[in-house]
C-alpha cells in the first residue's frame, strides 16, 4: 500500500536498498528497485531494552521504546511508539501511535518458525497547496500488518514459507475551499491484502545457485461516502483481484573472474493478464578488487484498484505499466579498502505509463496509458576513510529525461564528512539539486542547496545524548507543487540502552 506512515524506525534492524528492476523476484511496482524492510530480532541470550526521547521545531515530539528477548530457542521483540507535531504550516498537524510484536522459535539449528504484528494509527490534517488551500481536510488511518513464515537453512539449500495479510481503515475529511459549504459526507475505505510466499534457493554444484519461488496475492477492498445527515451511505467502489506468479533465478560463477546472472518471471493478474518478466547480468571480476558489471532488466507496475474502479479519471481498462533497464557499472576498493570508488552509466526505457488525460469520448479526464519514460545517465560515488577518526563520501547523479518525470533531478551532488572518537560521533553533509520537476501539468523545476548535521555524544554505557539540524541554510524549496518544504529545523534527544 502507499501510506509509508505504517512503517516505522522501531520495528526496522536495517534497512536494504536494490537499485534497478526487480521484479523477477517482487513483482508489480518494483519497477525502479526494491526498499526491503529486514525487522528487528534478538540473537542472543538475554535481555535487551533500548528507548528514545526526542523533540524539536514546530512542536514536534517522538517517543519509542523497544524489548528484546532470547531464552535458548525462543525469542520475542515488542515495541511501541507514539509522535506528533504541528507541523510547519497552520493546519499541518499529525499525530501517530503504534506497536509492533514478533515472535520466534528455533526447532532446531535448521528450521525456524516466527510471527509478527504491526498496528499503526495516525491523525493528520492537510492545509492544501499555498494558491488552493483547505479548511478541515483530516484523516484518520489505522493500519495493520500481520505476518508468520516457516524457514530453513542448510549448508546447501535455504528457503522460506510466508503468509501475510495487511488491512486498512480510513475516515476522510475532504475539506472545503475558503468561502465554500463544508462537505454533507466522510469518505471511508477498507482494503485488504493477503496470500503466501514460497521460495527454495539451492547449490546444485560448485558456483552455482538456483532459487525457484512461488507468490500468491489477494487484495480489494471498499470505498463509499457516509452522509454526516443521515447516516446514509454511497458505495464509490467494491472490488477484490487476485495474483499469481512463479520465478526462477539461475546464477553461476564461472572460474573467478566471471559470474552470469539470469532470472525470468510469470505473473498473472485476474484483471490485466499476464506479464513475462526477464532479467539477465553479469559481472566481471578483475584484479585489485575491481568490478564490472552489466545488466538489462524488465520491470513492471499493474494498474491499482483506485486508478481502475476509484473516482474520476478511472479506468477498468489499464494495462500494466513496463520498463526495460539496462546498466553498465565499475567498482573498485583500493589501499586496504580505506578508498572505494564507483561509476554507472544507465538507460531506461518505459512505456504504457498510466497518466490523466482527456477522455476521448470528450467528457472529462480519464486515465490512459499513454505515458512514456526515456531516461539516460549517469551516476560517480567516491569514499575515503582517512582512518578510525576522519571519513568523507560524495557523489553526483546526472539524467536526462526525453519525457519528464515528476521528482527526478537533473542534477544532484552530494558530500558529507563523518568523525567518530571516543564517546563522541559527528556528521555533516550538503546536497545540491537542481532541475526536480515538481508539476508535470504545468511544468516547473525547483533548484536548492540542504546542508544537514548531527551529532551525538555517549554520556554512560546505558545512555547517549545527540542532536542534528536540517536545512541548516534555510532555503526555501518544494518537491510537490504548491506545498513549501519547512526551512531549518532542530530536534534534540537521549537514546537508553539496559
Amino acid at each position: 500500500h502507499p501510506i509509508s506512515d505504517a512503517y516505522q524506525t522501531m520495528m526496522v534492524e536495517r534497512v536494504e536498498v536494490l537499485r534497478g528492476p526487480a521484479s523477477v523476484l517482487y513483482g508489480t511496482g518494483a519497477m525502479g528497485g526494491v526498499v526491503n524492510l529486514v525487522t528487528r530480532r534478538m540473537r542472543h541470550d538475554g535481555v535487551s531494552t533500548d528507548a528514545d526521547l526526542s523533540g524539536g521545531s514546530y512542536g514536534t515530539f517522538q517517543a519509542e521504546a523497544t524489548n528484546r528477548v532470547r531464552r535458548g530457542r525462543l525469542g520475542s521483540v515488542v515495541t511501541g511508539s507514539y509522535g506528533r507535531t504541528d507541523g510547519h504550516r497552520d493546519g499541518m498537524g499529525f499525530e501517530q501511535y503504534g506497536g509492533y510484536a514478533r515472535l520466534a522459535y528455533d526447532f532446531s539449528k535448521r528450521w525456524r518458525l516466527w510471527g509478527d504484528v504491526n498496528v499503526t494509527h495516525f491523525n493528520a490534517s492537510n492545509p492544501g497547496a499555498t494558491d488552493e488551500p483547505y479548511i478541515d481536510n483530516d484523516q484518520r488511518v489505522t493500519r495493520g500488518m500481520a505476518s508468520a513464515a516457516l524457514e530453513n537453512e542448510y549448508e546447501r539449500t535455504s528457503g522460506s514459507l510466508s503468509f501475510f495479510y495487511n488491512w486498512g481503515n480510513h475516515h476522510i475529511n475532504d475539506g472545503y475551499a475558503p468561502g465554500s459549504e463544508p462537505l454533507d459526507y466522510r469518505f471511508r475505505s477498507k482494503d485488504q491484502m493477503m496470500g503466501l510466499s514460497w521460495y527454495q534457493s539451492a547449490s546444485l554444484f560448485r558456483g552455482n545457485r538456483l532459487t525457484l519461488g512461488f507468490d500468491y496475492f489477494h487484495f480489494g477492498g471498499e470505498a463509499w461516502n457516509r452522509y454526516v445527515a443521515d447516516g446514509r451511505r454511497q458505495t464509490l467502489a467494491d472490488k477484490a483481484l487476485d495474483e499469481y506468479a512463479g520465478y526462477v533465478d539461475f546464477r553461476q560463477d564461472i572460474g573467478r573472474l566471471l559470474t552470469v546472472d539470469a532470472g525470468v518471471r510469470v505473473d498473472h493478474q485476474t484483471q490485466t493478464g499476464t506479464e513475462i518478466v526477464p532479467q539477465a547480468g553479469l559481472a566481471l571480476h578483475l584484479p585489485h578488487e575491481a568490478d564490472l558489471k552489466a545488466m538489462a532488466a524488465r520491470g513492471f507496475r499493474n494498474p491499482t484498484i483506485r486508478e481502475m474502479y476509484m473516482f474520476p479519471p478511472q479506468n477498468p481498462d489499464l494495462r500494466p505499466e513496463s520498463l526495460w533497464s539496462y546498466e553498465l557499472s565499475y567498482a573498485q576498493r583500493l589501499a586496504g579498502g580505506r578508498l572505494s570508488y564507483g561509476a554507472s552509466l544507465f538507460y531506461i526505457d518505459g512505456k504504457n505509463v498510466i497518466t490523466r488525460e482527456r477522455n476521448p469520448n470528450g467528457s472529462g479526464m480519464l486515465n490512459q496509458n499513454s505515458g512514456k519514460i526515456e531516461n539516460w545517465g549517469a551516476e560517480l560515488s567516491l569514499a575515503y576513510r582517512f582512518g578510525p577518526t576522519w571519513s568523507v563520501e560524495g557523489n553526483y547523479s546526472w539524467l536526462h529525461m526525453e519525457h519528464p518525470v515528476l521528482a527526478a533531478p537533473e542534477h544532484k551532488l552530494y558530500a558529507g564528512l563523518r568523525f567518530a572518537r571516543g564517546r563522541w560521533l559527528a556528521s555533516t553533509g550538503i546536497q545540491y539539486v537542481k532541475g526536480l520537476y515538481t508539476d508535470l501539468d504545468a511544468p516547473s523545476t525547483e533548484q536548492y542547496v540542504l546542508w544537514d548535521a548531527q551529532a551525538s555524544f555517549r554520556a554512560a554505557r546505558w545512555a547517549t545524548l545527540y542532536a542534528k539540524g536540517e536545512n541548516l541554510l534555510a532555503q526555501r524549496y518544494e518537491v510537490i507543487a504548491g506545498y513549501p518544504m519547512p526551512r531549518a529545523t532542530f530536534t534534540g534527544g537521549v537514546r537508553f540502552h539496559f
